[in-house]
This record gives C-alpha cells, sequence and structure tokens, in this order.
C-alpha cells in the first residue's frame, strides 16, 4: 500500500502537470478538492484533518480504479504511470 505522503506527493504531480490534460480532465474536475488538499498537504502549507485524509485517500482511490491499478506500493507518478 502506498503510505498517505506518497500518495499526497503524486496525486499534487499529477495535479500541477496534468490538470489541463484532456485525459485527466474528467478525473480533475472530479476531484476538485481532493487534488488540491494533496498538493497543499505535500508543500507542507496545510495539515490535513481526518475528513481531509479521508478525501485524500477517495482521490487516491478514484485514480487507481481510473487507471486500473491495484496498489501495490507507488513511489512517484512515475511509477504509477509507469
Amino acid at each position: 500500500m502506498t503510505p498517505f505522503e506518497n500518495q499526497c506527493e503524486i496525486l499534487a504531480e499529477l495535479w500541477l502537470g496534468y490538470r489541463d490534460d484532456e485525459q485527466f480532465s474528467d478525473f480533475v474536475e472530479y476531484n476538485d478538492v481532493g487534488l488540491p488538499l494533496s498538493y497543499l498537504t505535500h508543500s507542507n502549507l496545510a495539515t490535513p484533518t481526518d475528513t481531509g485524509k479521508s478525501m485524500v485517500g477517495e482521490t487516491w482511490s478514484v485514480l487507481l480504479e481510473s487507471l486500473s491499478l491495484t496498489d501495490t506500493g507507488f513511489d512517484s507518478l512515475e511509477d504509477l504511470l509507469g
């Protein structure tokens, strides 16, 4: 399982690098809170509450599901997207 910190880093990188990519447009639109929260958490600009952590976890799960992946423990966005 991918640690929470890695989830935030990967989601933040995805949000910054792919938010204008048509392939991810539905994902970005649906996760309009979880992605920025991941970025803020990864950048140490916010400390998520339990609810915030749950939102990041949901965003992570939706990403894996949309890519048809099982969480085997990812270290980076490159690792995830292969």
